[in-house]
């Protein structure tokens, strides 16, 4: 799958209410709350969301950090190329 972000890209965050699965999403991995990620939600679980990023091979998600806190939903992307993200 092709990424939907890119490095660069400037976004619309909608803190707060509740993600669905297949929502690109800002979230921190409770293993490294350091970490501030954009990835996909895939599903959630027991205290905390599963996500992923769109290019599985090469990125660092839940498979290798765990459940994951949702902070908020992106809505879209307003630089360089506008558009709504699917």
């Amino acid at each position: 799958m092709a990424p939907a972000l890119r490095s660069g890209d400037a976004l619309v965050v909608r803190r707060g209410g509740r993600a669905r699965a297949g929502d690109v999403v800002v979230a921190r991995f409770r293993s490294r709350p350091d970490l501030l990620v954009v990835k996909r939600a895939v599903r959630e679980q027991a205290g905390g969301w599963w996500i992923e990023g769109d290019n599985t091979l090469v990125e660092d998600d839940s498979r290798a950090y765990g459940v994951a806190d949702v902070i908020g939903r992106v809505w879209f992307r307003y630089y360089p190329r506008l558009g709504r993200l699917g």
